[in-house]
């Protein structure tokens, strides 16, 4: 082969592999499922109902549940800072882990096989909304009265199709005047990217924002 030859080979060589690292780049490693088969949904809750179906204590079954909380919560930890802000994420993929999980537990109390029937997977699957339950922290029992949140995707300002009612605020254990109040919103999946960097932002009537950030590429 000519040198004009090989380094045309080499050449040819580098791109390939160029595009190659900039489509890794530009193509999440994950994102939110919105689109998924019954057989993924299957597998899905496979996996999730192994560990509760090995679990030796309702203790090591809690341990799981409360890890899996953790893999679509964004913001603050409750567990280290109990007066701050987040939420749960409920993904289709979340869904079918919880009930994964529930079909786990049931079959250990009942000794025998349970099992979810596919009409009810199939249901999942039809989901066209994300669902929140967003976490926030104030100093009186019904601060969260009138708070309303809306997805931030750059210039894009996503609003919830539905919100749920705020709970009156349960005060945190050991502090005077701290409370947590919880509510729903969901968000259709079409009016939003579901790989896209994101603020989750909740007002209050009083003008008062608080700002969640959420990496959508980083979570089924």
């Amino acid at each position: 082969m000519s040198s004009d030859g090989r380094f045309h080979h080499r050449k040819k060589g580098f791109g390939l592999m160029l595009l190659f690292v900039l489509g890794g780049m530009t193509s999440p490693a994950s994102a939110i499922d919105v689109e998924l088969t019954l057989e993924q949904a299957q597998q899905i809750m496979a996996s999730a109902r192994g560990p509760m179906e090995q679990a030796a204590s309702n203790e090591e079954m809690f341990g799981i549940i409360q890890a899996a909380d953790k893999t679509t919560r964004i913001g603050d930890d409750p567990a280290t800072k109990p007066c701050g802000s987040s939420a749960i994420l409920r993904t289709k993929t979340y869904w079918f882990e919880y009930f994964g999980r529930e079909e786990g537990r049931r079959s250990k109390v009942a000794q025998q096989e349970v099992r979810m029937p596919e009409a009810k997977i199939q249901e999942i699957l039809n989901m066209p909304n994300l669902e929140m339950e967003i976490g926030l922290c104030g100093q009186e029992e019904f601060f969260a009265e009138g708070a309303d949140v809306a997805l931030q995707q750059g210039s894009t300002n996503v609003m919830a199709v539905d919100k749920g009612k705020p709970s009156r605020g349960r005060k945190i254990p050991g502090s005077e005047m701290d409370y947590v109040s919880r509510f729903s919103a969901r968000f259709a999946y079409q009016d939003f990217d579901p790989q896209a960097a994101t603020n989750v932002v909740v007002f209050f009537p009083d003008g008062k924002l608080v700002t969640i950030e959420a990496d959508f590429s980083k979570i089924k």
